[in-house]
């Protein structure tokens, strides 16, 4: 029986069945094949059918039947006002590592709440514990055949996964692997290490355990828990040291050469903040299976280097054609030469070559030598440019946390008042809020810029962007 709350469209899409059909903004979905609908997931399966019936009640409060006959897997092209259709779920753990715990009063609302909700994991990659899933929500991603599902495990031991999790069923959750990997659900996975509890020994036991879920399970990554200067009365964790980062990638390091030599995988990755902290090398990019969980900031940097160095032999090769067509007394407009508006880098030419350029660079603690290090060989390729990159110290969160990521607009401008910055400040991408121009303290770009007196520009996490955005060329 249909309970006829549904689902309110915000929007139909021009063109669109649903157009076609006569559905308009403020109609009710109510149901599609006499099946209830009760999240996105529901309507995108229920909508794959070449025929459907879909109930909707229109303003008037008149209920439509419409019988649609379309191409499978077709869109009607609804929106609606929650992209989930429906809550989202809230974390019902209090784990010792939580960073949310770690936040400070007075931010916006969104910022303090917890999700664990399974839907976010197949939507936007978030990860979840698994506990706040009922064997039905199991159940219909078996078959919805959902993946990838990314899961945070911490540890495989129950009684350890409990006492970390705050949560006496925390333990049980771990059974659903089980029936995701019989059921060939796609899965990646996480570890947040932290000292003296999950790590050693106990780091060592999750690796043996997960590496038999290969391949359903694709990768794992191990990431130090991040510890902010706000943890007053929570669990007294300890930041990692240097020998401390050294252990743990010689564990790791060891686990991938023995499962990539039966199974053709590295499967179990070190965050990059693991090889920063340990003063090692990133390794090679084919350690990085192609990249799986990049969003965990695994294998970032040695993307953005790869890329990089592409981007430099483009301009190089630019720049060498550049100077043979000056040698042979070319004009620009004959050689459209490189330093002008049709190879996208930055100046006009002439006969002495391009313009001068000054622009900064602000980053956190952790990536700073690398983009310190990509400025410096872009410097020399082109002695007309000039980057100054600053080391954003987080005096909000605290000196432990120095990802860019958590970096707020209020630590950028304190720190670089009164500096000299050239014509642009660049910052990496990761430091807005999705989506919008705002920093997690809600100062915007704009109130950024002006207190700077500078223009403010974003830079994408890729090295290709990196070179062009140096050179002048918006893309």
């Amino acid at each position: 029986m249909i309970k006829k709350e549904g689902h309110v469209v915000e929007r139909v899409l021009p063109g669109s069945i649903g157009q076609e059909m006569g559905i308009e903004p403020g109609d009710v979905l109510l149901a599609i094949n006499g099946q209830e609908i009760s999240d996105i997931f529901d309507y995108q399966y229920e909508c794959i059918d070449s025929y459907l019936e879909v109930l909707v009640r229109k303003a008037s409060g008149e209920e439509w039947l419409l019988e649609i006959d379309k191409e499978e897997e077709e869109d009607l092209g609804l929106a609606f006002a929650n992209g989930l259709m429906d809550d989202y779920r809230s974390c019902h753990n209090h784990c010792i590592f939580c960073f949310i715990d770690q936040m400070p009063k007075g931010m916006r609302d969104t910022l303090y709440f917890k999700d664990d909700d399974a839907r976010l994991s197949f939507l936007q990659g978030n990860y979840v514990t698994l506990t706040n899933m009922s064997e039905q929500d199991i159940d219909r991603i078996i078959r919805y055949h959902l993946s990838p599902i990314n899961i945070s495990f911490q540890t495989t031991n129950p009684e350890l996964r409990c006492r970390m999790l705050n949560n006496r069923f925390a333990g049980e959750a771990l059974e659903k692997v089980e029936r995701l990997y019989q059921s060939g659900i796609a899965m990646n996975g996480q570890i947040v290490l932290c000292k003296g509890i999950n790590d050693g020994a106990e780091l060592e036991r999750s690796i043996r355990d997960l590496s038999r879920y290969i391949p359903v399970l694709e990768s794992v990554s191990v990431v130090p828990v991040g510890l902010s200067a706000h943890r007053e009365g929570l669990y007294p964790l300890e930041p990692f040291t240097q020998a401390d980062a050294l252990a743990v990638l010689e564990l790791i390091h060891g686990w991938q050469e023995r499962i990539y030599k039966t199974q053709g995988t590295h499967f179990i990755h070190a965050s990059d903040e693991w090889y920063i902290l340990a003063g090692l090398p990133l390794p090679e990019q084919e350690r990085y299976d192609g990249y799986p969980q990049l969003e965990n900031g695994v294998g970032m940097l040695r993307l953005q280097e790869e890329e990089f160095q592409e981007a430099l032999q483009e301009v190089q090769e630019i720049i060498r054609g550049d100077s043979g067509r000056r040698r042979h007394g070319q004009s620009d407009d004959e050689g459209q030469a490189v330093y002008g508006r049709d190879s996208g880098l930055a100046g006009t030419a002439g006969a002495e070559g391009p313009k001068e350029r000054h622009i900064s660079v602000a980053t956190g603690l952790l990536a700073y030598s690398h983009i310190q290090d990509m400025a410096g060989r872009l410097m020399a390729l082109c002695p007309w440019l000039t980057i100054d990159v600053f080391p954003i110290r987080n005096d909000f969160f605290g000196e432990l946390i120095t990802v860019s990521g958590l970096l707020t607009g209020q630590d950028i401008r304190a720190q670089l008042a009164g500096k000299e910055l050239g014509e642009a400040l660049y910052l990496p991408w990761n430091v807005l809020r999705s989506g919008e121009e705002i920093f997690l303290d809600d100062m915007t770009v704009g109130e950024l810029g002006n207190a700077l007196q500078t223009r403010v520009n974003i830079v994408k996490s890729s090295g290709h962007d990196f070179v062009w955005k140096m050179l002048g060329r918006q893309q």
